[in-house]
């Protein structure tokens, strides 16, 4: 996939696709002295990283209008999902979370030459305050889904929901996770891999 097929796919704008572009840029820039994504995957990152994590948006409500994404490393799916949310006029806003200092690094460097409604922190997952009240939450190749049920819980409080990309293991980790956790969810195909994106939402602990 090139940049024309994705804007195909995605029906995003010239100048989003630009910001895309800009993106890639400065993705492939830091790459080269900062390890942010494998070097191998660079050649794929408009399928296997923009597409990958574009996907979400379709999946997420014009209502949403604050969203934390956990270990959102090179910004992924953050930076994309703050590239969808403003070519489609909406105005949410997008907090990317990561313990990695370098990475938090070029996120800030990405989300001002971007222009973006986002911000990113260098803090631990356990830190975020459910008070904040984000009403999404997403993660990618972030933790296994037991363990990331323990993180975002306090979160998804109030209607909020998770989006979650996961493998093609994905039953056993459902399977693992409801021996801790009750939670309703929604399997959905990914565009993109053999794995899927989990829908989760009203998470409790179970007794």
């Amino acid at each position: 996939m090139d940049r024309e097929a994705f804007r195909r796919q995605t029906g995003v704008s010239r100048e989003t696709l630009a910001a895309f572009d800009q993106w890639r840029t400065l993705l492939i820039e830091t790459n080269a002295h900062t390890n942010l994504v494998g070097r191998s995957t660079l050649d794929q990152f408009w399928h296997r990283h923009a597409l990958d994590s574009f996907q979400l948006l379709e999946h997420i409500s014009t209502d949403v209008s604050r969203v934390a994404d956990l270990g959102a490393g090179a910004g992924f799916p953050g930076i994309a999902l703050a590239l969808g949310f403003r070519d489609r006029g909406q105005s949410a806003s997008v907090v990317m979370v990561d313990s990695v200092g370098k990475k938090v690094a070029f996120l800030r460097k990405t989300i001002a030459a971007l222009e973006l409604n986002a911000e990113a922190r260098s803090v631990r997952v356990e830190t975020l305050d459910p008070a904040e009240n984000f009403d999404l939450v997403t993660a990618r190749a972030f933790a296994p889904l037991n363990k990331l049920l323990g993180y975002v819980a306090p979160l998804l409080k109030n209607k909020a929901q998770g989006l979650f990309f996961k493998g093609q293991n994905y039953r056993d980790e459902l399977t693992e996770a409801r021996k801790n956790w009750t939670f309703d969810h929604e399997v959905i195909p990914s565009q993109t891999s053999d794995g899927v994106i989990l829908r989760i939402q009203e998470v409790e602990r179970a007794n």
